[in-house]
């Protein structure tokens, strides 16, 4: 099934591109903008990508430990909610989808870290 080409371009007009380059196994801190009232903040949730899905209409998902509580949220690439994010670290996967860190607990939860090139 292909996109009509007017819908194309209207996608890839709304794409984002302030965004970093992140893949799953990465751990992030996505900015979320908050509204309470009139007011407007930023919150910052920070945790391990553990899925992630391309296109006009893709999404994230980033997955913390909350006072020993498994908490996971779904973001939107093109989302006005999501403010920034910022790559913290990257883990070395082999897969693109980590859901088998659901049923992990303490240092079986563990991931490889990559290791950084000094400047």
């Amino acid at each position: 099934m292909s996109i009509h080409p007017i819908m194309q371009k209207l996608a890839a007009k709304l794409q984002r591109t302030d965004l970093p380059p992140f893949a799953p196994g990465d751990t992030v801190r996505v900015q979320v903008k908050i509204k309470e009232g009139e007011k407007e903040r930023l919150q910052a949730f920070e945790g391990m990508v553990i899925a992630s899905r391309k296109g006009p209409q893709g999404t994230f998902t980033v997955r913390k430990m909350s006072f020993g509580q498994g908490v996971e949220r779904i973001f939107p690439y093109n989302s006005k909610v999501v403010d920034k994010v910022e790559k913290v670290r990257s883990y070395e996967v082999r897969r693109s989808k980590l859901f088998y860190l659901r049923g992990l607990r303490g240092k079986a939860a563990r991931l490889t870290e990559v290791a950084r090139a000094t400047k």
